[in-house]
């Protein structure tokens, strides 16, 4: 097990650009948005990486208080591993002090699922990075629910959130970012008992 000095690496999925950015595929980026507006860090270009970057800490002054570094892969969805990799060697962060932020399709809306390790199910983002590195890396899946009637699984996560489920994202998008907080701070088993719905 990694030591509680070592870093963190918080990373949303997602695609680069403004037509992407309200996605039902770009949960994750929403969620380390919100992350780097609550510890008052901007986004900038990383050094080793296609990525964006915020460096800082996380959680209260104390032992509890984890440094972290939040990551916004700018390669397309289906090629996340890369810049995730460069970042984990860059850092020197162990694989299980990775997280990944993700849509997920098997669970409904509003629904959030913590894990360590797994399948990708699928996700082109996470089949990616295991490809890269691995599987032994945490994930917090966002349930975005399947696509009504026959619409195809790439046109649906590529559409923007309805207007229904727009009414609920801003809390669903806070809730994800305190169980990245929860899990940093008290562990995998007490945030999947508080947040795993």
């Amino acid at each position: 097990m990694s030591d509680a000095t070592e870093p963190w690496l918080i990373v949303g999925l997602g695609n680069p650009g403004p037509e992407y950015a309200a996605n039902r595929h770009n949960a994750g980026f929403m969620v380390v948005d919100l992350l780097a507006e609550r510890i008052g860090g901007k986004f900038k270009r990383a050094q080793k990486a296609q990525a964006q970057v915020v460096e800082g800490r996380m959680g209260p002054p104390g032992p509890e208080n984890r440094r972290v570094i939040l990551a916004k892969p700018m390669s397309y969805m289906n090629l996340s591993g890369g810049p995730v990799t460069a970042l984990r060697d860059f850092y020197k962060v162990p694989t299980d002090h990775i997280v990944a932020i993700h849509d997920e399709l098997d669970i409904d809306y509003g629904t959030l699922r913590l894990k360590l390790g797994g399948g990708d199910n699928g996700h082109n983002g996470l089949k990616s990075m295991t490809r890269s590195m691995g599987a032994d890396y945490h994930r917090i899946r966002f349930g975005i629910g399947r696509p009504p009637g026959r619409m195809q699984v790439a046109d649906f996560v590529l559409k923007d959130f309805s207007a229904t489920e727009r009414k609920e994202l801003g809390y669903l998008v806070d809730r994800a970012a305190d169980s990245v907080e929860c899990l940093l701070a008290e562990g995998l088993e007490r945030a999947q008992s508080a947040y795993n719905s």
